[in-house]
């Protein structure tokens, strides 16, 4: 190296040195936990949860979305609502939402609903879950009587939830964004349930797939209503789900901003078609989010 270079590089390292850490380019943590929705790993939630719940967390996960409450049984994974919080704690880990058996109630009389509704907050509340959700509409709700029947659905669990002090969210597939008599689904949803008692996890995989919005115009459509978040991959060739890094969603342009959404909780989600089995998809997708997600979030 000639002396002016050395001279010249010198003073960039100097210089560096004296800049606050803030200038530099330092990997962040993210400020938002890492989640889970354990759909993913249902196979082996049903046969070791407390193993399973134990390997997640040292692949980086520190919070969930649960499903598969028994309404009847009044049990998550087997167990009652304080025996599996319990565990959860055990292992300084948490449940921050759950997916809930909504749309099977669709045909029910408002007060058979109300019923439902109040044993799912009470499995909610007993886990200190923030948030519960309607994870699906059936397909013979896809008509636009059915979407506005949904919503006066949608407002009436809101207000209970919010009434036990548990917010309440809708989950979007891909069916969502097709047009009903020439009106889109989710706009139904947006428009006609009231933003105080609904808001709205987005599955970004399922807008993709859709293909009508970005996940940044979507989020235009009611900023601050989208506090949970679904992430995924899509196959590139199939368009079936993938592991995070496989697919063709490239999340490092297309994730909107997080205040601006109204982000609180992110979950990773893989629904299917694992390379080898679902706890090796999961690992290898945590891996993929640490390395380039999380000073997006």
């Amino acid at each position: 190296m000639k002396r002016r270079e050395f001279i010249q590089y010198s003073g960039v390292l100097s210089a560096a040195v004296l800049m606050p850490v803030s200038c530099l380019s330092v990997p962040s943590r993210g400020n938002y936990p890492m989640g889970l929705q354990l759909y993913t790993v249902r196979d082996a939630m049903e046969l070791d949860p407390i193993g399973t719940l134990t390997r997640l967390k040292d692949m980086g996960y520190t919070h969930f979305e649960s499903y598969g409450f028994d309404t009847v049984k009044g049990t998550y994974y087997g167990m009652k609502p304080s025996i599996f919080k319990a565990q959860l704690d055990a292992l300084d880990l948490a449940t921050t939402s759950g997916h809930y058996s909504f749309a099977d109630q669709f045909d029910l009389t408002a007060q058979a609903l109300m019923d439902y509704t109040d044993r799912c907050i009470e499995g909610a509340a007993a886990l200190n879950d923030p948030y519960i959700v309607w994870p699906i509409l059936r397909p013979a709700q896809h008509t636009l009587e059915g979407y506005k029947q949904l919503a006066e659905k949608l407002n009436l669990i809101g207000a209970r939830c919010k009434a036990s002090g548990i917010g309440f969210a809708y989950h979007n597939f891909g069916y969502d964004f097709d047009l009903y008599d020439g009106i889109m689904g989710y706009d139904v949803v947006l428009n006609e349930t009231q933003a105080d008692l609904v808001q709205m996890e987005v599955d970004f995989y399922w807008v993709m797939h859709a293909g009508v919005l970005t996940p940044k115009e979507l989020i235009e459509k009611a900023p601050g209503r989208f506090p949970l978040w679904h992430i995924k991959d899509m196959d590139k060739i199939t368009r079936d789900y993938t592991e995070m890094g496989n697919g063709s969603i490239d999340y490092t342009s297309l994730l909107p901003d997080p205040k601006r959404a109204g982000l609180q909780h992110y979950y990773v989600e893989q629904g299917g078609n694992f390379a080898v089995n679902s706890m090796q998809s999961v690992d290898q997708s945590a891996q993929y989010v640490q390395r380039e997600l999380l000073h997006l979030l």
